[in-house]
């Protein structure tokens, strides 16, 4: 990648897709199939990205809001049922509870990590926890371990929303390997991208089939075959949540390149955190970068600061952003809305610096320095 004058100005932006150079002429030649709803390249991008994570079948999805949906519904998630979730997330994690019919109950997280923790779902649990949605924020994997009896006793399905932790570990194992529901985004700016798309990991052959009808309108017969009969057979409920072999040809290319992705990642964040070290006022949120690929880079402003430090930045031509705002402040789900401190305390010191492979760790560098002028120039 050639180098502009520094600054990058690739540091105006918090985040950006990149793309490695042959998913141009893999999409035209998935257009050539006229194959553009589902077709034998999906197959292939679900058959490689088993053969990634070492499990027996993945089933892949329009988008990670929609294997958020599909993977709660196919856990028997619906009307009645209350899903624990961490309030620090996107908004489409709530949406997707909300589109099964069942209710968030929203729980705080450890703010160090951003990440909910075993005990903190097990003193949410209630009679009507049908599931509970830890968010692997950050890309690091949350260890349920200790909590998973009660859950077992309970009947109680864990449902990972792992958008931002493709390729990362949890022990010696790939999140998306550990016995769960694992719903995975390759969204534009994911560690892996399809443009758009996400994938879930079912536990079963059963459930694999359940996620499959769910994301195809409900009709039992694979779409490789309705065209060679005069009839077809719809089970159950459905949406139109497949994913494009157009989508899933961009995905096979990155998939080939994920170990660059991985390291570069990973060498990003580590100049992040050598260049932060020594700010005061400011906290590094941490991913346990050796075993994670990290999507972002956040941190902590302290002190009442964050929003002046994040406009004069902007100002700066340094993109920085807020992942996320919490739910439970959200107007949209008022109606679940309970006292949350430190996940509100979370929310005003939040902030995310760019983090894109486009950037080197001299850039990051660079990033750190101006937080580090700001702070100490702010007149504070």
């Amino acid at each position: 990648m050639s180098r502009t004058a520094f600054p990058s100005p690739d540091l105006a932006r918090n985040a950006r897709p990149y793309l490695y150079g042959g998913e141009e002429a893999a999409i035209a030649s998935a257009l050539r199939t006229g194959q553009y709803n589902h077709g034998p390249i999906t197959d292939e991008f679900e058959q490689r990205i088993a053969a990634f994570l070492g499990v027996p079948d993945v089933v892949a999805v329009a988008s990670g809001t929609a294997a958020l949906h599909v993977g709660l519904l196919a856990a028997g998630v619906g009307p009645g049922h209350e899903v624990i979730v961490p309030s620090f997330t996107f908004c489409a994690t709530v949406q997707a509870i909300i589109a099964t019919g069942a209710r968030p109950r929203f729980v705080e997280v450890n703010p160090g990590t951003g990440c909910v923790e075993a005990a903190q779902i097990l003193a949410a649990l209630t009679p009507d926890t049908r599931a509970v949605m830890p968010v692997l924020y950050g890309g690091r994997a949350v260890d349920l371990t200790s909590a998973r009896p009660a859950l077992d006793e309970q009947g109680v399905t864990v449902v990972e929303d792992a958008a931002q932790a493709f390729g990362s570990w949890q022990g010696q194992h790939r999140v998306g390997t550990t016995g769960v529901v694992t719903c995975f985004s390759f969204g534009p700016i994911k560690n892996l991208t399809c443009g758009l798309g996400g994938a879930i990991v079912p536990r079963t052959p059963l459930e694999a089939d359940t996620c499959r009808r769910l994301r195809g309108l409900g009709i039992v017969e694979p779409a490789t075959r309705r065209a060679e009969t005069t009839t077809y057979t719809v089970g159950g409920f459905g949406m139109r949540a497949q994913m494009s072999p157009l989508n899933a040809a961009v995905g096979l290319v990155q998939l080939d390149h994920f170990t660059e992705t991985e390291t570069r990642r990973r060498a990003l964040w580590r100049g992040y955190a050598t260049a932060l070290d020594g700010i005061v006022g400011v906290d590094l949120v941490d991913p346990d970068v050796d075993r994670t690929v990290p999507p972002m880079c956040a941190v902590r402003v302290l002190d009442g600061r964050r929003d002046r430090v994040f406009h004069e930045l902007r100002n700066r031509g340094i993109g920085v952003g807020v992942h996320y705002s919490p739910n439970h402040t959200q107007p949209a789900f008022a109606a679940w809305h309970r006292p949350l401190p430190v996940t509100e305390r979370l929310g005003r010191e939040i902030m995310t610096l760019p983090f894109h492979q486009h950037l080197t760790p001299t850039d990051a560098e660079h990033a750190a320095n101006e937080l580090r002028r700001v702070l100490v120039g702010g007149g504070w």
